[in-house]
Formats: structure tokens, sequence, C-alpha cells
């Protein structure tokens, strides 16, 4: 299954799509980048003149990337047309902010992928390849 198929079977669209680009995918893991455009609505609020991404948009971003895009390959031999997933946890420690208009790259490793259940650990780099997040997330995939 390439990226582009990846991304075509992922169950969000925009506003809430939080993957730009694919870049590697296989059993053991998978990488993507997202940018965070200045117009998204988040920021009109979180932080008054000095915008923010919510910590909560960078978890999306983690688990879209490292888990879900995952999750659809792992799947891929299931004939099913449409994966459906459902968060089931994660611990996230924040190190760095993350601006409007910052590109950031996620990197997802598969810790195990049994009975339907997905558990990662992922890390948030920025453009500077400084680590602004990290931790683990896990799903379901029914």
């Amino acid at each position: 299954m390439t990226s582009r198929e990846i991304l075509s079977k992922l169950p969000y669209s925009k506003p809430f799509l939080f993957v730009d680009e694919l870049t590697v995918i296989f059993e053991n893991g998978a990488e993507g980048t997202f940018t965070f455009d200045e117009n998204l609505d988040f920021y009109k609020g979180h932080f008054k003149n000095n915008p923010i991404t919510p910590g909560v948009i960078l978890i999306e971003t983690m688990a879209q990337i490292g888990l879900v895009c995952l999750g659809i390959y792992l799947g891929k031999d299931n004939n099913n047309t449409e994966t459906k997933f459902a968060f089931t946890s994660s611990e996230i420690e924040f190190l760095k902010p993350v601006f409007p208009n910052e590109k950031v790259t996620v990197i997802s490793e598969k810790v195990y992928y049994r009975f339907g259940k997905l558990k990662c650990k992922v890390s948030m780099r920025n453009s500077k390849n400084e680590e602004v997040c990290s931790g683990t997330i896990s799903g379901m995939i029914l």
C-alpha cells in the first residue's frame, strides 16, 4: 500500500486533517509532516496576541500520522475499504511550543500490534529538528 493510498483512507478532512505528507511507512513505524497554517481557527483564541498550537492538536497530529496511518497500513490485508479507529490513551510530554506556520515531523515506532490494539512511541520535531513533544499513543482498530 502506498502513502497516497493510505492518505486517501484517512477518516478526516479539512479543517481536521493534520497530515500533509506521509514520508515513511512500514510494518514497524511511520513518519510524516504537517504545517500549521496561521489561519487555523484555534489560533484566534489560543493565546491572545501570542498564538501557539494547543497540546490537544499536537496529540491529534501525532495520532493521525503515527497511529492511524500506521494502523491503515497494518490492516491493509483485511480487505476493508474503510478502517475505523478508537483512540484509547496517550501519555505525552510537551517540551517546546509550536507556532503558526511551523512545519513539524512526526516519527512513530510501533510498540505492539495485537488483537486490534496498536500502541506506538511517537515524537514530534520542529524544522530545527528539536523535539517539541513525545510519548506514547494507543488505539483500537475496529
